[in-house]
């Protein structure tokens, strides 16, 4: 099931599945709510996206749900943005009203911890999802332009798009200091294994996915093109995280028949040169009759473009040039 697209007058609902909209200053909140309504988007908030345990910074596991299922009940909501990311969504995935799901599907985007619910709705309904911007990406005020465009691209049409990288990219605090930002000149993506493929999207964020193993919600990986990335938790080893957690993929019996491989750039702290990705990935046999492409603009670093979760891939890397189209 692909969600219909947004138009103008339609309304907007941003929960907090994962950590709390109270860790959220109220520039990004003032931010973030003007670019959407500048789309013509109507933004609403569920009940309980301010609430926050002190130790988890997220409300419980009931009034997460509730907001996620109410999310999806009410009629006028055309697609649901999640506040932020965190660590702890995958609590809620037994609670979600996938029936409810099925029978009201919408727009569903997030990253980061938000890959556990999106994947698992996918899993356990066939709705594309969406690994893209939360609320809190639309409150930055510099270097926003191309994740903004992409948006538009996804959510408010319905051609087939073409992913070019982005000029420049960023891995700062902007939140913390919306001036003074650090800007660096984007080298694209880059061929690691060449080749043609074309299928449909599985991923996010690796550890993430990698929690849904042998659980219900995992999707079914065979003959997808995975999307894969990961944040800077691991920094000094991110190279050994990023490569075990990859292998254990591999080792599930849905890995066969992959189609490609597009990673997402890592973060500064986790010092992963081309060449680190070369070695690890031409390391591991199982990859080397599959394209494999490097660098592309989703992850943790800014920014990014939103990306299908069971929609459509296209990729040609050959002879040193990329040809990315998604859509769904």
């Amino acid at each position: 099931m692909i969600p219909e697209k947004l138009n103008p007058g339609d309304e907007v609902r941003i929960i907090a599945p994962s950590r709390s909209m109270v860790i959220l200053g109220e520039d990004c909140k003032k931010i973030a709510t003007e670019r959407l309504e500048a789309l013509g988007l109507k933004v609403t908030f569920g009940k309980y996206v301010m609430e926050a345990d002190e130790d988890y910074m997220c409300t419980s596991v009931e009034h997460r749900v509730e907001d996620l299922n109410e999310a999806f009940r009410d009629k006028n909501v055309k697609a649901i943005l999640t506040v932020i990311g965190g660590f702890n969504s995958n609590q809620i995935l037994d609670y979600i009203d996938y029936e409810l799901i099925k029978e009201n599907p919408k727009i569903f985007c997030g990253f980061s911890d938000i890959t556990a619910i999106s994947n698992a709705i996918h899993a356990k309904t066939g709705l594309v999802t969406y690994s893209g911007p939360h609320y809190s990406s639309f409150g930055m005020l510099k270097g926003f332009e191309y994740e903004l465009e992409y948006f538009k691209k996804m959510f408010l049409q319905s051609e087939e798009i073409e992913v070019e990288s982005s000029k420049e990219w960023s891995d700062d605090l902007w939140f913390m200091d919306q001036e003074n930002r650090e800007f660096i000149k984007n080298e694209g993506m880059y061929i690691i294994n060449e080749g043609k493929a074309e299928g449909n999207i599985v991923g996010g964020n690796l550890c993430t996915l990698n929690l849904l193993q042998g659980t219900e919600y995992m999707p079914n990986i065979e003959g997808k093109i995975l999307f894969l990335e990961d944040d800077e938790m691991a920094e000094k080893v991110y190279l050994m995280e990023f490569d075990r957690d990859l292998q254990s993929l591999i080792h599930t019996k849905e890995f066969k028949n992959i189609k490609a491989i597009v990673i997402g750039r890592a973060q500064k702290s986790c010092n992963m040169t081309k060449e680190k990705w070369i070695k690890m990935i031409k390391n591991k046999p199982e990859l080397k009759d599959i394209p494999v492409i490097a660098g592309a603009d989703f992850g943790h670093t800014t920014p990014i473009f939103a990306f299908p979760i069971g929609g459509y891939a296209k990729l040609e890397a050959l002879d040193g040039e990329i040809k990315l189209l998604i859509k769904g």
